[in-house]
């Protein structure tokens, strides 16, 4: 390899949140997995990617048949993480590089030049919330590396890549609203009202191995047909009526005072804001949709979040 420099440019990129509208397990299968049917919706709430690279300066490669773990750490530097994972292996924007890179190698796909980059992550959402941070983080390095080093993989396949990562990998690099299934990796793009949200983040974390092999988590809803799920939007948007829930909601709120007390708090402000207050994914977020009467009350929605229980914050759908 033979690497030069020359001047460098900057790529950022909004890494967004992410908040499931309701969120069914409708069985288990047999590699252990369970199938799940959810509505994803992507928020204007995230972290920042900032991308790095030499313009022009790039390291040769003479042969494909690189270990992608050493070819990464060769072409990659991650600053902003350090707290996150104990070792830079593990954190998921590490891991997505290298899969990418993976991917790449076995499928005959590198260029013959690789730019050298430096990813900056300014975090902003809280781990462990439900709210997909690191997941998010992990599908827009893929997106982006792949932009920048000219791998031209198609999004079916940066889907795939994903979903070696993370089940929540997936909706990100789908970029939009969207009915899953599967693990997650099986999106229908679904068109939604715009909306805003008073999303509350409890200082409260429960191990998802530990939620799914809970006794009382039901794992049995019958599952909904993506037009059903389509034409029923009403049911489950602003407010969350039957068939429409989260399973994990009452096994999280048993195990962690902290995400029932948010929960009961946003409870208490349904009947101002005309909107079902509910958790996400498998927590500890809470989050309650907002009626146009009341998002320009700023007085409001500021007194809302001084009186929350925990942090609170005001967003909005992408």
């Amino acid at each position: 390899m033979t690497q030069r420099t020359t001047a460098t440019s900057v790529i950022t990129r909004l890494s967004p949140a992410k908040i499931n509208l309701f969120l069914h397990i409708t069985g288990k299968r047999a590699d252990g997995y369970h199938d799940l049917q959810t509505v994803f919706r992507l928020l204007d709430w995230g972290d920042y990617l900032h991308f790095t690279l030499v313009d022009d300066a790039a390291l040769s490669i003479i042969d494909n048949t690189f270990d992608a773990a050493k070819l990464c750490r060769q072409l990659l530097t991650l600053s902003g993480a350090d707290t996150i994972t104990s070792s830079i292996d593990d954190n998921l924007i590490f891991k997505a590089a290298r899969a990418l890179l993976a991917f790449a190698i076995h499928a005959n796909r590198l260029p013959q030049q690789l730019a050298p980059v430096q990813i900056t992550l300014d975090k902003h959402l809280p781990m462990g919330a439900g709210l997909g941070g690191g997941s998010s983080n992990a599908a827009m390095t893929l997106l982006v590396l792949n932009e920048i080093w000219q791998l031209n993989l198609t999004q079916h396949e940066l889907i795939r890549i994903g979903t070696s990562i993370g089940a929540d990998v997936p909706i990100f690099i789908f970029g939009q609203d969207a009915i899953a299934m599967g693990i997650g990796e099986v999106l229908s793009a679904i068109d939604l009202p715009e909306q805003q949200y008073l999303v509350l983040t409890p200082n409260a974390h429960v191990s998802t191995a530990k939620l799914f092999a809970h006794p009382k988590l039901r794992r049995d809803i019958a599952p909904l047909s993506i037009a059903t799920i389509q034409s029923q939007y009403n049911e489950y948007v602003q407010h969350l009526n039957s068939p429409y829930h989260n399973v994990f909601t009452p096994v999280v709120t048993s195990l962690a005072p902290a995400v029932d007390a948010a929960l009961q708090y946003l409870q208490g402000l349904e009947s101002q804001a005309l909107g079902t207050a509910r958790m996400t994914g498998s927590g500890s977020a809470v989050f309650l949709p907002l009626d146009a009467s009341v998002i320009d009350d700023k007085a409001l929605l500021a007194k809302w979040i001084a009186d929350a229980p925990c942090a609170g914050y005001l967003v909005g759908s992408l």
